[in-house]
């Protein structure tokens, strides 16, 4: 199957979320959780994360992570739950407010299975008591989310490795190389030759892919992770945006979505000149105007 005939598949098959003036998204990406040993490049940002999270659910923003949460490529799920679960519980606070949604990508494709989701993700088990807990329960899990306007036009999510054939049709494969090959490798300061994210050449060639079914399909707005490098194109480009990731060095990126506008924002942490440090938001692109790429 062709790359193109995958987003397609996922484009006509995502699930829809309305999209209006009072709509207010968040998007992440890219967080790869691991078990907060040397290889988890998400444990030197997690406290941004958490902090960015906190703000947004104290202003009533969906949440919407675009794949590869959990790196369960080179993790079992209980170690990475051990490892952040305030993030988990966090995340329960925008579930119980139906503000949660997750798009599985290649490193937690895994959740393309419900059974595995269930098995992750519905209860765990409190340090404290002993005692089996509630977590998520029918947590929404899609390969594609389409934010809609009553016009029918919409902006479509997907996590962007459709266009990867290789760590789409051979995930597996790719996910044992990665787990016993490039993990411990890592450690040491080798890079995953088989990541996009650490291949320029393959990162190119994943944008380009991406870039010609826009151009099939009436120029539709896409937001994509997986990559890890951010986009946002002006509005005379192709509307391919990309909200990065949370294992940039120091900093997470992502795209806020409201008052029909999109934001390419990072957080990061900042040195005041009394030598304390502070979590801050800045604004990397926009707001843009949403009307003008769909």
């Amino acid at each position: 199957m062709s790359s193109n005939r995958r987003i397609t598949n996922a484009f006509k098959k995502a699930k829809k979320l309305p999209l209006d003036k009072t709509s207010k998204y968040i998007l992440f990406s890219d967080c790869h959780r691991g078990d907060n040993s040397f290889a988890d490049d998400f444990s030197h940002n997690r406290e941004i994360f958490q902090y960015a999270l906190s703000q947004y659910l104290q202003k009533e923003f969906t949440y919407i992570e675009l794949g590869d949460g959990d790196e369960l490529w080179e993790n079992k799920f209980s170690d990475i739950f051990n490892a952040h679960k305030d993030i988990f519980l966090l995340l329960k606070e925008f579930h119980l407010k139906k503000q949660l949604h997750f798009i599985w990508g290649n490193h937690d494709m895994d959740y393309k299975n419900p059974k595995k989701v269930i098995k992750n993700l519905s209860t765990y088990i409190d340090s404290a008591n002993g005692k089996k807990q509630e977590l998520f329960v029918n947590p929404a899990f899609s390969e594609a989310i389409r934010l809609e306007k009553e016009n029918g036009k919409s902006i479509f999510l997907v996590h962007g490795h459709q266009a990867d054939w290789f760590n789409y049709t051979f995930w597996k494969f790719s996910r044992f190389l990665v787990r016993y090959l490039w993990r411990p490798l890592q450690v040491v300061g080798i890079k995953d030759p088989t990541s996009p994210a650490q291949n320029f050449k393959e990162l190119i060639k994943v944008e380009h892919r991406l870039e010609k079914w826009i151009r099939k399909n009436n120029n539709q707005m896409i937001i994509t992770g997986h990559t890890h490098r951010p986009r946002f194109p002006s509005v005379d480009e192709l509307p391919h945006f990309n909200d990065g990731s949370c294992v940039h060095p120091r900093c997470i990126t992502g795209l806020e979505i409201q008052n029909n506008q999109i934001t390419l924002i990072k957080w990061h942490v900042i040195t005041n000149e009394n030598g304390t440090m502070q979590i801050v938001k800045t604004i990397l692109e926009g707001p843009n105007d949403i009307t003008a790429y769909i």
